[in-house]
């Protein structure tokens, strides 16, 4: 029997690759997507929940159950924030999910998207980098199966995926000529359908560590 996985955020980019690589892939049976906003998509696997407020996620507990894996993607950016609202975001919305999830599914991996950079000690000048330290030492602390914790740099948009942010749509279109030349720079470099790989591969065979940089996400393969 296949995995049965839950993913957040599949309206955004990276969320989208992940999508794409969980429809596509044999060892997935089920996808359970819960979004604010729909997908406006349908296919075999797939199951949506529109959810607008990921602070209160119990009620979903019920339908959270029998599921192997959550990739959680959702995210914003910091630009232009208060701390408290990202915090809010970013913290407490992936806390409070994770929590759902572990209730529904003690064995569960949980696989989260952080960022290169990423400030574990919590006390840098960075205000994103503390929050997202912040939000991975609090998840570790979790009795899940596994934590994975995904710190990726560049992330090359693949198969026709576009990002909701005008600006950056317009940086990857200038990057994607070069995308053959910087896929060799894998410490730095990765795309939306090796996230998506890499979430699907820890989940099916594990990894000897839970922070996964650029170069970690690109070694891994199904």
């Amino acid at each position: 029997m296949g995995l049965r996985v839950i993913l957040t955020g599949s309206t955004g980019m990276i969320g989208q690759g992940v999508l794409n690589e969980c429809l596509e892939n044999r060892d997935i049976d089920h996808i359970l997507v819960i979004n604010r906003n729909a997908l406006g998509i349908s296919h075999r696997k797939l199951q949506e929940v529109i959810h607008s407020d990921f602070s209160q996620v119990q009620p979903l507990i019920p339908l959270l159950k029998g599921y192997d894996a959550c990739f959680f993607c959702l995210g914003v950016s910091s630009a232009g924030m208060k701390e408290a609202d990202y915090l809010r975001i970013t913290h407490d919305f992936t806390l409070a999910t994770a929590a759902a999830c572990l209730d529904a599914n003690p064995n569960m991996v949980f696989c989260y998207v952080s960022g290169a950079g990423t400030d574990s000690s919590e006390q840098g000048r960075t205000m994103w980098a503390r929050v997202k330290g912040k939000t991975e030492n609090d998840l570790l602390a979790m009795p899940f199966q596994a934590v994975y914790l995904f710190r990726p740099g560049y992330i090359q948009p693949m198969k026709g995926i576009r990002s909701r942010t005008p600006l950056y749509n317009a940086m990857y279109a200038l990057f994607k000529p070069l995308y053959p030349l910087l896929k060799h720079l894998p410490k730095f470099v990765t795309s939306t359908e090796q996230m998506g790989k890499a979430m699907i591969g820890v989940t099916l065979h594990g990894y000897e560590k839970p922070i996964l940089e650029s170069a970690d996400i690109n070694t891994i393969t199904l």
